[in-house]
């Protein structure tokens, strides 16, 4: 068996099912191993940056870890921003990026890069393999730390590759079972039982459907508000559920809605800041005046820590949320608008479904229309890069091929990685692409407008503008092999999203705005 075969054996050994790659010279023992090793699927990407994404949404679902093949550095480097996006959604992703054989990294050939320096920008573990028999325990290793939701990066040179071992030892993955932070419990019960305003600062899998229901019997007990962070990596919502509130993006809107808590608990959510930092304004959304506790120090715990939390408030059993019998928003008319799409989405989002949310500024009020919608899957732009929605689509289709994928997709952000139709097509994933085609980057003219104070200039909206020429999604689609059509109304808009819904296989419809 040679290194190449006993990494695949190791991964798969821990439970690994896919891996997204876009492949080169120095990882083609890694490609001929897939014939050889069963029990992982590869999936071509047409762009680094499409199979990272993927990975994104496929351990975001899954919880597993999701496999990654670069080609040296550049391939690692046109992955990096959805790397980026993963590594703030704490999904497990595990990357093995092939180098050039350990004898010839000092030739410094045309590819030649400092792989480790940028996989750190990324990964919270990484490790360049020594030697053959280094490879199971070192992508075990990886393994372990990606499941820790740190990311991981293994460097495989060539040659470890294709040396053969025989009868090599398989390391297994070894993970700890989930644990709590009793002392932070206790801190957090006493100042719930305090009696000053409260908040509950809701991320991580306490937006999973049993961290919900924790978190509503600790309200329901003490009387605390919940918030969701801005951006959930992975968030259930909808009827039954507890309708949650999320942390506006706007820092003003966000330090007026914090400033009304005496006491803030963290509950899988990182202190809460601003995204930039603006002339006059302050990266900290909290006062020095507000006692922040977090609830366990540990990732990935955030529900059983509340679990905890709610009995040592001696909370009451979850009594549901939103009525199953609740309404769904009635379907708009006329000419589209953000709105309007977002109200058209809402009203007939099926049950069980995963939406994608890139949809950047033309989300208006989509978030609030859902709190009554059949119960779905909500997975955001945890990391501000864009480019992140269409490709983590294609993950979270193969990591559910029983539900149907809703990518609300922004423009601008779509051109980043477009090439993921492609690969929705050669899998014949269940996605429907809705483009909002406002032609700008309308989340820059907003910027724009309260960084300078004033209205973008010529030359500045030229660069905000992607009217000239008008991109016609609906060609770029087919020529990727997805069906597409392009609507204007909301009644068109609700006639293609129900057909699109019941047909099998990607579908793209251009939002006309």
């Amino acid at each position: 068996m040679n290194g190449a075969e006993i990494l695949l054996k190791t991964a798969a050994q821990a439970g690994v099912e896919v891996c997204f790659t876009n492949p080169g010279t120095t990882e083609l023992p890694l490609v001929a191993a897939f014939d050889i090793v069963p029990g992982i699927r590869p999936v071509l990407g047409l762009f680094e940056g499409c199979c990272a994404g993927a990975a994104d949404g496929y351990g975001r679902m899954t919880g597993k870890p999701a496999m990654t093949l670069f080609h040296l550095g550049p391939g690692l480097g046109n992955a990096v921003a959805n790397l980026h996006n993963a590594r703030r959604a704490r999904t497990p992703v595990f990357n093995v990026i092939g180098d050039h054989a350990s004898w010839h990294r000092g030739a410094d050939a045309p590819l030649t890069m400092d792989i480790e320096s940028l996989s750190a920008t990324v990964s919270g573990w990484t490790r360049m393999v020594r030697s053959t028999d280094a490879v199971s325990q070192d992508t075990a290793d990886a393994l372990q730390a990606a499941l820790l939701g740190m990311g991981a990066t293994l460097i495989l040179p060539q040659n470890y590759q294709w040396a053969d071992i025989p009868d090599p030892h398989i390391a297994p993955v070894t993970t700890n079972p989930a644990e709590v932070d009793d002392h932070g419990i206790d801190t957090a019960a006493v100042a719930l039982k305090k009696g000053k305003k409260c908040l509950l600062l809701l991320g991580g899998d306490a937006l999973r459907e049993k961290g919900l229901q924790h978190a509503a019997r600790v309200s329901a007990a003490v009387g605390c508000d919940l918030l969701s962070e801005t951006f959930p990596a992975h968030m259930e919502r909808g009827r039954g559920l507890p309708a949650v509130a999320r942390l506006p993006y706007v820092p003003e809107f966000a330090i007026q809605q914090l400033s009304a808590f005496d006491t803030i608990i963290l509950a899988g959510a990182k202190k809460p800041v601003a995204f930039f930092g603006y002339r006059g304004g302050t990266s900290q959304l909290t006062n020095d005046t507000q006692q922040i506790f977090t609830l366990s120090e540990s990732m990935g715990n955030a529900a059983l820590a509340l679990e905890h939390l709610a009995e040592a408030v001696k909370a009451p059993p979850h009594r549901g949320g939103q009525a199953d019998n609740a309404g769904t928003p009635v379907l708009p008319q006329g000419t589209l608008d953000a709105k309007k799409a977002s109200l058209v989405l809402a009203a007939l989002q099926p049950e069980n479904a995963i939406i994608v949310d890139e949809s950047i500024t033309s989300a208006v009020g989509y978030y609030k229309y859902t709190a009554t919608a059949p119960r779905f899957s909500l997975l955001a732009l945890t990391g501000g890069a864009i480019g992140m929605g269409m490709s983590c689509s294609i993950g979270a289709a193969l990591a559910c091929t029983d539900r149907p994928v809703i990518d609300f997709q922004a423009d601008g952000s779509a051109m980043y990685t477009i090439q993921s139709l492609w690969t929705q097509a050669r899998e014949g994933l269940d996605i429907t692409t809705l483009i909002c085609a406002n032609r700008s980057y309308k989340i820059l003219e907003a910027e724009f407008n309260r960084a300078e104070s004033r209205l973008p200039g010529k030359q500045a909206r030229s660069l905000m503008d992607l009217g000239h020429p008008l991109t016609d999604w609906v060609k770029i689609s087919q020529g990727f092999g997805v069906p597409a059509c392009a609507v204007n109304t909301a009644e068109e808009l609700a006639e293609a999203l129900t057909r699109a819904l019941a047909e099998t296989g990607p579908n793209l419809i251009q939002v006309n705005l």
